[in-house]
């Protein structure tokens, strides 16, 4: 086989933000914005990455120097890192080419850096004819993932293997699928893209000036995490969305949240939302707001007022697949 390629989804965090990196667990989801990746043997040694969706159009590197350039485009290291490791770990070498095309933008906060470092392994290995298990797949994109930025607890990288909407435990200790039907969420840009590696590093800071502050703010987050599970199982949005207000007063609380995303947040509420809360990282990205078939057009309306672009997205999405 000479050309393969594969399709990975997005992602939304729905409870367990921050405390997940600790080894606490978290309800992620996938969504339907997807990832292709498409690989392709070369006659060379050079690894051939085109992405335009970061900029690249055509960024060519030796493989015999995978991971030595220090001025690697920012858009081409979770491929290149990919690559390296695939072809480390299973001894071999050839020439590529790689393009990448998103149905979303990467300034949005739905893990298109896991999604496409998990595109790569999968690919490499339906072309090079390496049998993977998920978990393989999955252990071997997490390296990827650390070896770039350091930090990282996986649960991207978990969503877009598996799909739908997972229970995850730090480090992918435990991945448990609680279902593929789609969710009732109205999502909401704030228009500012989040550093995720620098709120992190963020959190970590203030967890070793009070660590026993914040590891109870960790604890009461695995509690509401916990019981969101049962709640989530039972359909009771009325609930959850209580649960997600909780949720976001203990991410305020860590310093994470925003004026633009409390705007939002706030704005959902207010047009008859079960509950929001913010998604991901924090810093701005996205919010996410529980609804009903009743109040949803309100909501997405005041999240427009409020400032915020309103994205359309389903959850409960299906996981790579060719």
């Amino acid at each position: 086989m000479s050309k393969v390629e594969i399709s990975t989804p997005g992602k939304l965090m729905l409870f367990g933000e921050h405390s997940v990196v600790y080894g606490h667990p978290c309800i992620v989801t996938a969504v339907d914005q997807r990832m292709n990746v498409v690989a392709e043997i070369q006659e060379n040694s050079n690894l051939q990455i085109i992405a335009p969706e970061v900029g690249l159009s055509s960024y060519s590197q030796d493989i015999n120097n995978l991971g030595k350039n220090p001025n690697i485009p920012k858009g081409a290291r979770f491929v290149e890192t990919a690559v390296r490791n695939f072809f480390e770990k299973f001894n071999m070498r050839s020439g590529l080419r790689i393009e990448t095309k998103s149905d979303f933008s990467s300034e949005f906060g739905f893990g298109s850096s896991s999604a496409v470092t998990v595109g790569v392994v999968k690919v490499l290995s339906e072309l090079f004819d390496v049998k993977l298990k998920e978990q393989e797949l999955f252990d071997l994109s997490y390296k990827t993932v650390l070896d770039v930025q350091g930090v990282g607890s996986g649960f991207d990288l978990a969503a877009a293997i598996w799909g739908g909407t997972l229970w995850f435990v730090g480090g992918g200790k435990t991945i448990i699928p609680l279902g593929r039907s789609s969710l009732p969420i109205v999502v909401g840009y704030t228009g500012i893209k989040a550093d995720t590696p620098t709120l992190i590093r963020k959190v970590e800071e203030e967890n070793r000036k009070y660590p026993k502050i914040i590891g109870k703010i960790f604890e009461a987050i695995t509690l509401i995490t916990e019981e969101a599970k049962d709640v989530l199982e039972r359909r009771d949005w009325t609930r959850l969305g209580e649960l997600m207000n909780l949720n976001q007063g203990l991410l305020d609380s860590l310093g994470v949240n925003t004026r633009e995303l409390s705007s939002l947040i706030y704005a959902a509420r207010e047009a008859g939302a079960f509950g929001a809360k913010l998604s991901g990282a924090g810093g701005g990205d996205c919010m996410i707001a529980l609804v009903d078939s009743q109040t949803r057009g309100a909501v997405e309306r005041m999240i427009d007022k409020a400032g915020g672009k309103v994205l359309q997205v389903k959850t409960g999405a299906e996981g790579i697949k060719k």
